[in-house]
């Protein structure tokens, strides 16, 4: 248990270093974050054809209520933790490999929703749209990333070998 949490924070410190090198903000974080915008619009667009996305802004035309998709908001800090957990846990690097694909589209998925929630929220009521972002969605993006790796670990013990010891059982 010790060596998994020192493992998981020490990835964690890594990739998140990583993630705050300009390089990588300009080759894949802003990117990405874009493409966030874009895919929230085109979902959003379906029941709001005034939507339009720019950069990392989603905004309606009509209205011109918008949100700017910041860092913490693009679903790749909820990808650093799930990533940390499953590298740190011990498992097969396929399976590892499986865990990190599957569950980055389920973090990434999740944070769609959000992002298109909040969209709508900020139109209705902006108290709630406050609410729903500073708490709401911070819990519930987490609590995703917990389920996500609670069940790959499940999968893995049945399929990767790995077998209940004293350890693992009380988990």
């Amino acid at each position: 248990m010790i060596r998994f949490f020192l493992l998981f924070l020490t990835i964690q410190a890594v990739l998140f270093g990583v993630e705050m090198l300009t390089v990588v903000q300009a080759a894949v974080v802003q990117p990405w974050t874009s493409w966030v915008a874009k895919a929230s619009a085109l979902i959003v667009h379906v029941f709001d054809p005034s939507v339009i996305s720019q950069g990392r802004v989603l905004q309606s035309s009509q209205t011109g209520f918008g949100v700017s998709i910041e860092p913490g908001c693009n679903g790749i800090e909820a990808a650093v933790v799930l990533i940390a957990a499953i590298v740190a846990f011990p498992s097969s690097w396929k399976m590892k490999l499986w865990g990190i694909g599957v569950g980055f589209i389920a973090v990434q998925a999740v944070n769609l929703i959000r992002v298109v929630s909040l969209f709508f929220l900020g139109q209705w009521n902006i108290q709630v749209f406050e609410f729903a972002h500073l708490y709401m969605w911070q819990a519930l993006i987490m609590l995703d990333v917990l389920v996500v790796w609670l069940l790959w670990m499940r999968y893995v013990a049945k399929h990767d070998g790995v077998r209940d010891t004293p350890a693992t059982a009380a988990a």
